[in-house]
């Protein structure tokens, strides 16, 4: 490709993180070079409502907000039936931002309680020895198995009745979206500010397996209610159909191609959330941040907002 025409190319950067993740895998260098270059790009792609709407615009950051594709088709669904205790993980166990700890301690509460129940966790098996051995410790082997890894989780959603969700940190999470379309309640720690996060989602801000196990333990007990949050997660799943998705994809795509001006406009039409409830979710996630790690005890929502302080955070 000549100079010319290199020059000419126009790049769509799709941001596919949250600004949280590079502080909880320690990589908060990325602040002064990935950061930068969404800040040069003129079109960027958030999956996440509070950055998109107020936080990128603090940052100098020119982005338009859409949903990840969903994974199944909302009317080719057959919902689970919840009719069993079983309780799903889903992801790379191996990674400690996903928790499979948290869920595992709280299997211990569960079965004192629903003796019944069964955690599957579903995850490839590499480096697991730690969780395996917790299993063991907590003598939990008849309750907890490890599935392995598949490509299509579905097989397992068809009568399961809760998904924990404890991980840290998440942009536009499938696995949430995927269990909710199958009508499955899930409990979330702390996670409030994905777009899918509400409807059918129970959200807790306490990284206890005590607080975790407590409200399975109130679902898996209480049918009605498990039957209301299948419906309310399955209902809240509507307003991410995949044409819609398309729709606006092209949409995108057409205004990349004729300029940044009809960018601008197509990020013009987009409803933002309020300043007020975006601040209110940054505040929510700065003090869970404070209470998992005392060494950012002093940061405040204004140095968040401030993208040289997030250049030179340590």
């Amino acid at each position: 490709m000549d100079k010319k025409r290199l020059r000419d190319l126009k790049v769509i950067l799709i941001n596919h993180s949250c600004f949280l993740h590079w502080i909880y895998y320690n990589k908060t260098y990325l602040y002064k070079t990935y950061y930068r270059i969404c800040k040069i790009s003129k079109y960027t792609i958030s999956l996440i409502p509070f950055e998109n709407d107020y936080l990128f615009r603090k940052w100098g950051i020119n982005s338009i907000f859409i949903s990840n594709f969903m994974p199944y088709e909302y009317k080719n669904i057959t919902p689970s039936d919840l009719s069993s205790n079983i309780i799903l993980m889903i992801g790379r166990a191996n990674d400690k931002i996903k928790r499979f700890e948290l869920g595992i301690r709280a299997m211990k509460h569960i079965i004192s309680e629903v003796s019944q129940s069964e955690l599957k966790l579903i995850s490839n098996l590499y480096n697991i020895d730690y969780l395996l051995k917790l299993i063991n410790e907590l003598n939990l082997n008849n309750f907890v198995k490890f599935l392995g890894y598949t490509s299509n989780p579905s097989i397992y959603y068809k009568n399961a009745s809760i998904h924990l969700f404890p991980t840290l940190v998440e942009a536009f999470p499938n696995v949430l979206s995927e269990t909710k379309i199958y009508g499955i309640p899930n409990i979330l720690v702390g996670l409030d500010y994905v777009a899918c996060s509400h409807g059918g989602t129970v959200i807790i801000y306490d990284d206890s397996p005590f607080s975790l196990a407590k409200v399975t333990i109130e679902i898996l007990k209480n049918k009605n209610y498990k039957e209301k949050l299948g419906k309310e997660a399955r209902n809240s799943m509507k307003k991410f159909r995949n044409y819609l998705i398309l729709k606006k994809w092209v949409k995108i795509i057409l205004s990349v191609y004729n300029g940044e001006d009809y960018f601008q406009i197509l990020k013009n039409e987009d409803k933002r959330m309020t300043e007020e409830n975006a601040k209110k979710l940054i505040i929510n996630q700065l003090n869970l941040l404070k209470q998992r790690n005392i060494k950012y005890i002093n940061i405040t929502l204004n140095d968040i907002l401030n993208f040289t302080f997030m250049e030179n955070l340590k």
